[in-house]
């Protein structure tokens, strides 16, 4: 594995610490956010997405099959890091 894929792993995996686990929409928050962020953070990506970013799309994409629930993560953390 290349010192560039371990070192995105590594955020990605950090980051998730502030999206805790939960019921089904919130395992599905952690999925689709681990592979958006990682599609975010590659080489062949065309645009740049801050972490808040890619979460808020994440969130307004499930919220379409799950429109009553509250998805769960630290808005600090996310206010903060880019």
């Amino acid at each position: 594995m290349d010192t560039k894929l371990k070192q995105m792993r590594e955020c990605v995996l950090e980051e998730l610490n502030y999206i805790p686990k939960g019921p089904i929409p919130q395992g599905e928050l952690r999925a689709m956010y681990w592979m958006q962020r990682m599609h975010s953070l590659g080489r062949k990506t065309t645009t740049t997405q801050t972490a808040r970013e890619v979460l808020d799309k994440c969130i307004t994409y499930l919220k379409k099959d799950h429109p009553n629930f509250e998805f769960k993560y630290d808005e600090e953390f996310f206010s903060r890091i880019r």
